[in-house]
């Protein structure tokens, strides 16, 4: 069974042990737990026998014993963190003009707009596509994420990038996923016109954030993604590895 703790829930073994605890949510159509911590003894028996198809990302070591337990991985992920007060990113970074007539903006217009741009930077053979259609994908990713229903309240040193005729083609989005400000996704239209777009936007959204006062900002980036070259150059330090696997 599950009870609430604050915004954590609890998953506890048939003795009423608490064994797991995590953030509940929905990714790619899966209820989510989301951040596992394993707070008892042999959790893996409980996760098997009451969260069935439900997504869980927790520690390499909870995701290969539900491996074993015949689950499938749904992402092979690194924690990765920027220290904004030790090293603060120069201040001009926010100001930068971006090439080619692209400006930022807030991010604050319709799941739709931004949809196509973002639908655009993850196609089926990148690591972190969505796998369901693309009325499933703004349903049950973008919206909730720009909503702030998942993954914390956006904040407002997120931008999007408009070109010429205000057509989204960039974004980064930060939210406050539990008291953590957090990069929940970076994307961009694929194309020459675009190249270094990405780069050049987080540093406009670390710069702003320092400036906002945020003492750091974390992110994760799939194992298979070459962004993580990207962040690792603006300063990104590795904190973690975690898996995320879906229960049979």
């Amino acid at each position: 069974m599950t009870e609430n703790d604050e915004q954590r829930q609890t998953l506890t073994n048939a003795q009423g042990v608490p064994v797991l605890t995590y953030l509940q949510g929905v990714r790619e159509g899966h209820p989510w737990a989301d951040l596992a911590e394993v707070v008892g003894p042999d959790p893996v028996e409980s996760i098997v026998a009451g969260m069935s198809g439900w997504a869980v990302s927790g520690s390499v070591e909870l995701g290969e014993q539900l491996l074993h337990r015949g689950a499938r991985v749904m992402r092979h992920a690194h924690e990765m963190r920027r220290d904004l007060v030790v090293c603060p990113p120069p201040a001009d970074w926010s100001s930068r003009a971006l090439d080619n007539g692209l400006r930022a903006v807030p991010c604050d217009l319709d799941a739709e707009a931004v949809f196509p741009a973002w639908r655009a930077a993850f196609p089926a053979d990148h690591p972190d596509h969505h796998r369901g259609s693309d009325e499933e994908a703004l349903d049950e990713s973008l919206a909730p994420m720009l909503a702030g229903s998942v993954l914390g309240p956006v904040l407002p040193c997120s931008a999007l990038v408009v070109d010429e005729t205000d057509r989204v083609v960039a974004g980064a989005i930060v939210t406050n996923r539990d008291g953590l400000p957090w990069i929940a996704d970076v994307f961009r239209r694929p194309g020459a016109r675009y190249a270094g777009l990405g780069a050049n936007l987080l540093r406009r959204v670390l710069s702003s954030a320092a400036a906002d006062g945020l003492a750091d900002i974390s992110l994760v980036v799939s194992d298979a993604n070459p962004a993580r070259r990207v962040y690792e150059k603006l300063g990104f330090q590795l904190t973690g590895t975690s898996l995320t696997v879906v229960v049979p």
